[in-house]
């Protein structure tokens, strides 16, 4: 008889079990993707929101402009209906003002055939708050009347006030600036 043994083949000792791994990484990537679709929909409505605002400030800035277009822009023949596009977007102080100075301001742009044609060069937004904005404009305007032959250049830098009035926006104050 044969008291060699032969040697048994050696047993792989057992791998420690990973059944806690496919778990644990598919919870990580959920926590990644959660977090990075949070991060989009924050910049989105980050994004959104910038945008809505300049819109706004875009707004101020184009009744700024009318409003002091329509304000250089004057014709002897049709003086009252641009009176009354002046006033149809004027408000507050601006209204007020303008409102007791209509007939004369029409009888003497009627009697000096005063003419204007208006131009804006520039215009930018100064500040704004919750209920508008405030805008500088720069035009000029080339004035006739009765006692000139050659149109007159007149240039201006006007600070303008937009203010919201039950949803529209309107022109509140305007004044020169120096």
């Amino acid at each position: 008889m044969n008291t060699q043994r032969t040697p048994e083949p050696a047993v792989p000792a057992a791998k420690p079990s990973r059944t806690w791994l496919k778990p644990a990484v598919a919870a990580a990537a959920a926590v990644v993707l959660l977090t990075v679709a949070a991060g989009v929909a924050f910049l989105s409505y980050s994004n959104h929101q910038t945008d809505e605002r300049e819109a706004t400030r875009q707004e101020y800035i184009q009744v700024a402009r009318q409003a002091v277009l329509n304000l250089t822009t004057i014709d002897p023949e049709t003086v009252k209906e641009d009176v009354d596009r002046i006033l149809a977007d004027a408000t507050g102080e601006f209204q007020a003002e303008f409102d007791g100075r209509i007939e004369p301001f029409v009888s003497i742009v009627r009697e000096a055939k005063v003419a204007t044609h208006g131009e804006i060069i520039a215009a930018g937004l100064e500040s704004e708050s919750d209920d508008g904005g405030v805008v500088l404009v720069a035009a000029k305007s080339m004035v006739t009347n009765a006692g000139s032959d050659e149109p007159q250049p007149r240039n201006f830098r006007l600070r303008v006030s937009v203010t919201d009035v039950d949803g529209r926006l309107a022109t509140s104050k305007v004044e020169f600036v120096p």
